[in-house]
């Protein structure tokens, strides 16, 4: 089992998370815990209601992963996620290639359709084509990380004849946010791993429904994954990414060994990673914590 772990660059408070040297310092203390990724999500221009109710910040994902990346040598780089229709695919493609090449090949593109209808309006796209976006945005960037010309009409942009690069010697695995059937169905068939969400009553409705209630329908959901994969011949690696129910004290064993239960209970219906974040009141509290769970966690699995 991996562990991919929230790195907090969103939170605002001066001086503690938003400088270089927080972002160093939380990421070797992720290395140094044996944390095999961190991750930072994507919110451009997000709804003011959303952010001062119970939203949050974002840093661009490609600009704060980068900063990690120059400050470790092991830590995997991992959008959770990233909204393709948000941007054109070639400069999706172009951002997550240069990540790549410059990281040693470290970067998770975790992408999602999103499902904020305000940022969509301020970004001028169509909040009711973002499935069509996705798809046409994973095929694009495929296309752009195989090297070569490219030649495609798409819904907002018509390549006749362009070479996108830096070509990565290794592709970013893909994968996709999200537990409704569409989401599995994208993973399936265009992805290489799959990060659905288990269902909370502080989320939204929407959410609520396409949330994950139980470790038997997960453990249902990946197998029928791997069933579409089959049938439609895909090979290799399927990663699937998930968090735990059981919640962590930072403090005693005792929760240790319950959370330490519960992954095992993932990794018995296929889940290969687990997403975890640290409480993080403030980024030596963040530190000790990441501290903790490589000791209390890692190291005893």
């Amino acid at each position: 089992m991996k562990f991919t772990m929230d790195i907090p660059v969103g939170v605002i408070t001066a001086g503690e998370f938003q400088t270089a040297e927080a972002v160093k310092s939380m990421a070797n203390a992720l290395e140094n815990a044996g944390v095999d990724a961190c991750y930072v999500t994507d919110h451009p221009a997000p709804s003011a209601e959303w952010l001062h109710a119970n939203g949050h910040d974002a840093i661009d994902p490609f600009v704060a992963l980068s900063t990690v990346a120059a400050h470790t040598t092991k830590l995997m780089l991992h959008t959770n996620i990233l909204v393709m229709a948000y941007r054109n695919p070639f400069l999706t493609a172009k951002a997550a290639a240069s990540l790549q090449v410059l990281s040693g090949g470290r970067f998770i593109l975790g992408a999602g359709a999103g499902y904020q209808t305000v940022e969509f309006a301020a970004l001028g796209v169509d909040f009711h084509k973002r499935g069509k976006l996705f798809d046409e945005a994973i095929d694009t960037i495929h296309m752009a990380w195989n090297g070569g010309v490219v030649v495609k009409e798409g819904m907002g942009f018509n390549a006749i004849g362009n070479e996108p690069r830096p070509v990565p010697q290794i592709k970013p695995p893909i994968w996709i946010g999200g537990g409704s059937p569409a989401a599995v169905k994208r993973a399936a068939l265009r992805g290489d791993g799959w990060s659905p969400f288990f269902a909370a009553p502080t989320m939204t409705a929407a959410n609520q429904e396409s949330g994950i209630h139980t470790v038997q329908q997960l453990g249902e959901n990946i197998v029928q994954a791997q069933e579409m994969r089959a049938e439609a011949g895909r090979a290799g690696p399927f990663d699937v990414a998930i968090g735990s129910r059981t919640k962590l004290d930072y403090k005693s064993r005792e929760t240790a060994d319950k959370y330490i239960e519960s992954v095992h209970e993932l990794a018995a219906v296929g889940v290969t990673w687990v997403m975890i974040e640290a409480p993080h009141p403030s980024r030596q509290a963040y530190i000790d914590n990441v501290q903790w769970f490589g000791e209390e966690v890692i190291a005893r699995l």
